[in-house]
């Protein structure tokens, strides 16, 4: 994802908190896992504990894989996810 993409996002969830809560509530939970993982990767690498290192490098990629799924899952008409329209700029 590019900033230009979270910025809209976090606009659109700023703007649509009260009709939809936890769509806001999941995406801020996205992103503390996503910080989560830059901020312990360094601590994994110098403790030698590759399974937290390799965990932290998974949550990298973390908010780009969950817009994925959701995009997927609207397409699909299994889930409607409305902040679709702010990645399109």
């Amino acid at each position: 994802m590019k900033l230009v993409q979270f910025e809209n996002l976090k606009t659109w969830h700023q703007r649509h908190w009260r009709e939809q809560p936890v769509e806001k509530h999941v995406w801020d939970m996205v992103l503390t896992f996503w910080i989560a993982g830059w901020v312990g990767f360094p601590s994994a690498f110098l403790l030698h504990a590759r399974w937290a290192a390799a965990a932290c490098v998974a949550l990298f990629f973390l908010p780009g894989a969950y817009v994925a799924l959701r995009q997927r899952l609207h397409r699909a008409g299994i889930l409607r996810c409305d902040w679709t329209e702010a990645l399109r700029w």
